[in-house]
């Protein structure tokens, strides 16, 4: 059954709040550029009685949320998605946002979460390959960056892509987008993709070895801090972010 995306953006939390402005700004500047369907403004409301933050309203877009199950060719997919990517990449930054509150400092240096890394390794010690995480994400800092800033969508998960008729139709929710380090938007090739799709969406990419090393470092440190809130609440560990920590573990260790 195809269901309709209606980009109602009503925050929650006055941080959240900061990307109704900057959406209405920069999607109309974007979407334009983009080979993929894409949130548009249609209207904007304000702080009232009833809701007490900036609040909009996008266009609707027509599908379901990405999935493994719904999606016919994942290597097509794959391509489609860096498709997306490089014509992002490609739009004049100038003026963009950079990293901040507004998408919590996505697109800035992995070195700003290095602390969350470090405790929730500390958490998962003896539950999982900590010394093997670890030496990932100390080649993920040490992944630097040169260069000018790029676009970057901000929140490169599954929920945000739109598929129809098996095809990837559409990228939603461009809350956490900004102008900065694109490596962030690669880790969705460890919480989606797997061998011959991820392998498709590098070599699409054609990035370097530094932003494949900072791109997965992105992926391993939400999935590090999904397991230790988890264990932390005394869950256990969380069967998706324990398949994309063991898939990025796996790839470390039997390279190629």
């Amino acid at each position: 059954m195809t269901r309709c995306w209606c980009g109602c953006r009503l925050p929650t939390a006055e941080e959240y709040a900061l990307a109704v402005e900057k959406e209405h700004r920069w999607l109309p500047v974007l979407e334009p550029a983009l080979p993929l369907e894409a949130p548009v403004p249609l209207a904007g409301g304000v702080p009232d009685e009833g809701f007490p933050h900036d609040w909009s309203v996008y266009r609707w877009v027509s599908g379901e949320p990405a999935d493994r199950a719904v999606v016919e060719d994942m290597t097509a997919f794959a391509i489609d998605l860096a498709e997306f990517l490089v014509s992002l990449q490609r739009i004049d930054p100038t003026g963009g946002p950079g990293p901040g509150l507004h998408n919590w400092f996505r697109g800035g240096p992995l070195t700003t979460y290095d602390g969350w890394a470090r405790a929730a390794l500390e958490t998962l010690d003896g539950l999982i390959r900590t010394e093997t995480a670890e030496e990932i994400w100390k080649r993920a800092l040490r992944a630097s960056r040169d260069g000018r800033p790029d676009w970057f969508q901000g929140d490169m998960v599954s929920g945000n892509l739109v598929v129809k008729d098996g095809a990837l139709a559409a990228v939603i929710d461009f809350s956490t987008c900004g102008a900065g380090d694109p490596a962030c938007d690669l880790s969705i090739a460890w919480t989606m993709l797997t061998g011959k799709s991820r392998a498709a969406f590098r070599d699409r990419l054609e990035v370097d070895e530094a932003t494949w090393e900072r791109g997965r470092g992105w992926a391993l440190w939400k999935a590090l801090v999904v397991c230790a809130g988890a264990v932390r609440d005394g869950d256990g560990l969380p069967a998706d972010a324990s398949f994309v920590l063991e898939e990025i573990l796996a790839a470390h260790e039997r390279p190629g």
